[in-house]
This record gives C-alpha cells, sequence and structure tokens, in this order.
C-alpha cells in the first residue's frame, strides 16, 4: 500500500518569516486566511484520493478472497449411475451449469474385504478430462464382487467444481447379463439351435459358472398374420419341435439366472426357414415314461412292420449343460439291449434321489439300420405319480381309528420322506340319506374320529397330497365300519369285569394248588410220618440213626417191603454191607401197614422165624 506525500511549503510559508512573538499582536490577518483555505482544499483533495483507492480495493477483494477460501462458480455433476453389461461399465451424470470449456474427471474407492482401512481415492481410468457426460471405465474394474465408491466434479481450467455425491455399486450386482449368441440349423422340419453363453469368448468373466445360465426363446412365425408367439425353456444344444414344414420361424434367445433372479439381454432377432419332414418309420414315436410310486417305466410305439430290435439309452442330466457335444456320454440302461418289447424297466438308472436323466430309443433292422428317438427328460420327483394309499379302520367305543399305509408300501417309505406327504381323510354315515361329507387332514398315518353317532355305519377313504410338488394321489378304496348300540356299552363294560374276576380266580386257585404240592412234598420229604423197617431195627440202630428219623417214642406206622422171595433175599442179605442198608432206609416209606396190631404182630414172629 503506497503512503501519501504532502505538497512542499512556499518560500513565503517558511517559519522564519512568519514567526511570532509573544505579546504582540498579528498585524497582517488576511494572509492568515488565505492561508487557511489553501489548506482545507488540499486535505480535500487527499479525501478523494484514499477513497478512491479504497473503492479499488473493494474490487480487488470482491475478486480474490472467494478464490482463496474455495468458491467457484462451477457446479457439481448430478444424477450419477452406471449402466452395467456383463464386464462393461459406463459411467453417467447430468450437468446443469455453464459447460463452456467444462471437463469432468472421477474417482473411485474399492473396497475389499479384507481391508480394515479406508482405501484411498485413486483415479478412475477412463473417465479423466472427458467432455461428455459419459465414460467408459471397464478397464479400472477387476474386483467384480467388492463395493466401489464413485464421485465425479466438473473442471475449467485451474477452476474445480465440488465432488459430487458418492454412488456406491457391487458390478456383479448391478450388471445385466448380456446376449447369448446362438447358431440354427433346420433338420427334418425342426429346428436345431446352439446356444454359447455370454462371455463365451472373452477373457475378462464376471459370469464365472456358465453352467448356471438357463435360456429362454421367444420363437414366432415370420408372416403377416402371424399370431401365435411361443416362450420355451431350451438347453444350450436343443431341437425346436412342433413347427410347420417350409416355413419362415424367427426367435430370439435370453439368458438368466435363476438363483439370483437376473435377466439377461435378449439376442438380436435370427430368422431361418424350416425344411420338408420325412416320417421314417423305424424311427421310434410317442417316447413317454410311466412313473408310479417310483417304479418308472419307459414305453414307446413303431410302425415298422419288419423285425426290429430296441436299445434304449440314457444321459445324466449335467452333461447336456455340461458339453456342447454329449453324444458319446450316452449310456445302455441295463436289461433294455436288443430287446423286441416296447417297455424297458429304468429301476436300474432311475432312484428316488437321483437327479433328471433323458432317455432315448435306438431302433434296429435286420438290415443294421438304425434310427433314434427323440429325447425325453426325466426329473424322478417330478415325472413320478403318488399312488393311492392303504387303509385300515377299526372302531372301539365312540372312537373310529384309521391307520394309513403310505403309497408303495412300507418298503417305499423314502417316497413319503422326499414329498413330505400329508392326508386328506374323508367319512361319512353310510346311510340312505345324503349325509355331509367331513375332511380331516393329517401328517400322520394314524388317525382317530370322535364324535360317532352309535349304531352307524360309517365308511373312509384317504387320499395322500404333497404340496411342495403339488401332486396328489387317487383316493383309496372305501373301508367301512359300524359303531356299537347306545345301551350295549354297559354290558360290555359288565361282560369285561366279569371275565377279568374269573380269570383272576382261576389263577389265583391254580397259585393256592401248587403252594400246596409244594408244601407236602418239602414235609414229606424233612418230616416223614413212618418209622424205620424191623430188619434195619434189628441190627444196631444206634449205627443208623439219623437226626431225620423219629425216635421209638413217636407213634409211627410200621412198614414193610413186600418182594416176591423174602427167604431168598434174606439169605442173600449181607449184614456187612451198606449198600443193603441204603436201599432198605429208601424203600422203608413207599409202603406201609395199617395200624391193626395183631397184623404186625404175626408179621413181625413170621419175619423172625424166617431168619433163625
Amino acid at each position: 500500500m503506497t503512503e501519501v506525500q504532502p505538497a512542499s511549503p512556499k518560500p513565503y510559508d517558511t517559519p522564519s518569516r512568519h514567526r511570532s512573538h509573544p505579546g504582540r499582536p498579528h498585524a497582517h490577518l488576511p494572509q492568515a486566511s488565505g492561508r487557511a483555505e489553501r489548506s482545507g482544499g488540499l486535505m480535500a483533495g487527499m479525501v478523494c484520493v484514499m477513497g478512491r483507492v479504497a473503492a479499488v480495493l473493494r474490487c480487488v477483494l470482491v475478486v480474490v478472497i472467494p478464490l482463496c477460501v474455495g468458491q467457484t462458480n462451477l457446479k457439481s455433476p448430478q444424477d450419477i449411475e452406471v449402466y452395467a453389461v456383463n464386464t462393461n461399465f459406463t459411467l453417467r451424470w447430468n450437468y446443469t451449469g455453464d459447460g463452456t470449456n467444462v471437463t469432468f474427471s472421477a474417482q473411485y474407492q474399492c473396497f475389499d474385504d479384507l481391508q480394515t482401512n479406508e482405501p484411498e481415492w485413486r483415479e478412475l481410468s477412463g473417465c479423466q478430462n472427458v467432455s461428455h457426460t459419459e465414460c467408459d471405465f471397464s478397464s479400472a474394474i477387476t474386483a467384480y464382487y467388492d463395493v466401489h465408491h464413485l464421485r465425479i466434479r466438473a473442471e475449467r481450467r485451474e477452476d474445480k467444481s465440488p465432488w459430487s455425491s458418492i454412488f456406491e455399486m457391487v458390478p456383479y450386482e448391478i450388471a445385466l447379463i448380456g446376449p447369448p449368441e446362438i447358431a440354427l440349423q433346420s433338420i427334418n422340419g425342426d429346428i436345431k439351435i446352439k446356444v454359447s453363453p455370454p462371455e463365451a469368448n472373452q477373457v475378462r468373466k464376471i459370469w464365472l459358472n456358465p453352467l448356471l445360465f438357463k435360456y429362454n426363446v421367444v420363437i414366432w412365425e415370420n408372416s403377416s398374420n402371424a399370431e401365435e408367439v411361443r416362450i420355451l425353456k431350451i438347453l444350450p444344444i436343443d431341437v425346436i419341435e412342433g413347427l410347420a414344414p417350409e416355413t419362415t420361424y424367427c426367435l430370439k434367445v435370453q439368458a438368466t439366472i435363476p438363483l439370483d433372479y437376473q435377466e439377461g439381454l435378449f439376442s438380436p432377432i435370427h430368422c431361418i426357414k424350416t425344411t420338408r419332414k420325412v416320417n421314417d418309420l423305424l424311427c421310434p414315436t410317442n417316447v413317454r415314461v410311466f412313473a408310479l410310486n417310483m417304479k418308472f417305466y419307459l414305453l414307446w410305439n413303431n410302425h415298422y412292420k419288419e423285425h426290429v430290435n430296441y436299445t434304449v439309452q440314457y444321459l445324466t442330466g449335467f452333461l447336456k449343460n455340461l458339453y456342447d457335444d454329449y453324444s458319446s456320454k450316452w449310456q445302455k440302461v441295463s436289461g433294455c439291449e436288443n430287446i423286441a418289447d416296447m417297455k424297458c424297466n429304468l429301476s436300474s438308472v432311475i432312484q428316488p434321489t437321483s437327479a433328471s436323466h433323458y432317455f432315448r430309443v435306438q431302433a434296429m433292422n435286420e438290415y443294421n439300420k438304425t434310427c433314434l428317438s427323440k429325447d425325453i427328460k426325466v426329473d424322478p420327483l417330478v415325472t413320478n405319480e403318488i399312488g393311492p394309499p392303504d387303509v385300515k379302520v377299526d372302531i372301539s367305543d365312540v372312537l373310529l381309528h384309521i391307520k394309513i399305509t403310505p403309497p408303495g408300501g412300507p418298503a417305499n417309505e423314502i417316497m413319503s420322506d422326499l414329498y413330505d406327504l400329508s392326508y386328506n381323510i374323508l367319512y361319512w354315515k353310510n346311510s340312505s340319506d345324503n349325509e355331509e361329507v367331513k375332511t380331516k387332514e393329517t401328517k400322520q398315518t394314524i388317525a382317530t374320529i370322535s364324535d360317532l353317532t352309535p349304531s352307524t355305519l360309517y365308511c373312509v377313504k384317504v387320499q395322500a397330497f404333497s404340496k411342495a410338488y403339488n401332486k396328489s394321489s387317487d383316493f383309496s378304496k372305501e373301508e367301512c365300519v359300524g359303531t356299537p348300540g347306545g345301551k350295549s356299552l354297559p354290558l360290555i363294560i359288565l361282560a369285561t369285569f366279569a371275565v377279568a374276576l374269573i380269570a383272576v380266580l382261576i389263577v389265583a386257585s391254580l397259585l393256592i394248588f401248587f403252594l400246596y404240592q409244594a408244601y407236602n412234598k418239602i414235609k414229606y420229604m424233612f418230616f416223614p410220618s413212618c418209622r424205620t423197617p424191623l430188619n434195619i431195627e434189628g441190627f444196631g440202630g444206634q449205627l443208623f440213626s439219623s437226626p431225620y428219623v423219629p425216635t421209638a417214642e413217636e407213634p409211627v406206622e410200621i412198614c414193610y417191603i413186600i418182594e416176591s422171595s423174602i427167604t431168598e433175599e434174606v439169605n442173600q442179605i449181607d449184614l456187612k454191607d451198606d449198600r443193603h442198608f441204603k436201599h432198605g432206609s429208601r424203600d422203608s416209606g413207599n409202603y406201609s401197614y395199617d395200624d391193626n396190631t395183631s397184623q404186625s404182630k404175626g408179621s413181625e414172629e413170621t419175619l423172625g422165624k424166617e431168619i433163625l
């Protein structure tokens, strides 16, 4: 800031010439007044100059100060969005400010799951100093499953706008599935189509598993009056059938990922003309599957008049998605090779828990000419039909008991688990009147129905169904049973009590009888009522005394041994042989006399004489 200097004094203004003395009056008043006026004009000029300088300074401050504090006239971009198809990413935005000489630059952050600190902002490749309101930044994005932040600002030379609001994205979640590539071929009145998945020929891929793709085709007849549009689900290599011969059809294909609920863009429209259809009588037709309670049979027809042998082939479902050319992956069904019947049991291939399979039939005539039928897909739980369950009913008092055997019988319980079967029970009174049919639903195989009317015939039938697969069986055969009369219940209770009482008495009687017999046996063994025979008592009674043998003072029965020849046996007795004594003691209790004294004395005398 420049300092303002005062004007130089004139000669007559010098202090030496106008010096005044004290006490002396001033003599020249007019001259003093003129000098005062000149001094006032000088001050007014200085004030004017100072005002102009201040005005200039104010203008400078108005321009310079906003620049110093970061203010700008540029506006920030708005309405940021990202449009992504496969690995192609485009950033778009709107700009409402003056776009003269304005360019745009963007930055991004990538948040890795393993990163703990906030990542730094980086320049977004492909979006630096662009003059349009969109830019392609595909080359900058490689982590398709990580969170990204984007921001953008406007620039004019050194002037820069504030950053826009942050746009957050996960590339995999916002990317659209690109259109697939297709190739068409007309074969015998049908159209064979081959679909290549999106990104098939690209190095960088956002869709890592092509097996997740499912394809929808929209096909229509290319004519002025065509109204029917068919939407079909197809495999990567498939045949579209049921078309009119020598007719032009147009179609487009869309790739989807059902697991992620993602639908892609349609391919460009392709058109092709079908050929005339030629029917070969050798080829099997009307190939179909009959499946009931997890028993699968393949059936077909043939109009060939000569002898034909058939071979059934199968292909595991996922191989059709895995290989472009799966012709070498077909295998023969065991038991269905070179057969003459037009029926094949598929039990060796299909199990309840199996994945989907494709089946076809190859026919061969006596000249070794072959022809293949069309493929048919079998998904076990979808193709199978549920048969009716078996039902048994029983009645007790006023309760109806229902026992349900699942479809397929006890050997096929896994089917009940896979389908998560429930049962719909219908029961009604079997009378001449139109009685109301009542319903009961259960997941158990045993059910009970109460509130029945006595002396009434009830009928029951049961249906099995699966909510998960939207399937149901036919109803079982009707089973009927009658309820007992209302007055017979007390009699049944009384009869039951009487039977139980009689059974208890019989058991108690048998128990008492066996206890009594056991008591007698024990008493006879340890406390016998007969005394030792006389032939033993005569030979040293003290030697054979036993604590178990009663004393002589006790009244005992007199026993003896009856043999065919007493004399011969007595002569052979060896009085020194213990075995004879043991034999005598064992037999002593088997025979006894009466208590007649005279007979006992006679026997003793006779026996004594014989011994002497």
